[in-house]
């Protein structure tokens, strides 16, 4: 007969729903604590309850309006992205002729 690990302790259990529910990713704990991630999501559905928030797996099931707002804030974000390695090259570029031109103050 196979041998089977024992059932994990109701207090390890509700710890782990505590984590998942306070932001913790189940796939990070199952690698920190030892425990598959499909046990820790179990145990946070069983929890259930009212005081259940959304698990990190749901995250992806966005409507309609979310996605299109998702897709545009990514389009934003390359943009300004690029823009600020323009003006990244700009300044370096603009830092550089600085030096080689020397412009005396007229107090003297």
């Amino acid at each position: 007969m196979p041998k089977t690990k024992p059932p994990y302790a109701q207090g390890f259990r509700d710890q782990m729903v505590e984590l998942v529910r306070s932001g913790r990713n189940p796939s990070d704990l199952s690698k920190e604590f030892g425990c598959h991630v499909t046990s820790i999501l179990s145990w946070v559905r069983k929890a259930g309850g009212s005081g259940a928030t959304m698990l990190p797996a749901d995250v992806s099931a966005l409507n309609a309006q979310e996605r299109q707002e998702l897709i545009e804030l990514r389009r934003k974000l390359r943009q300004v992205q690029m823009e600020r390695d323009i003006l990244a090259k700009a300044t370096a570029w603009f830092a550089g002729k600085s030096e080689k031109t020397f412009t005396p103050s007229t107090n003297s």
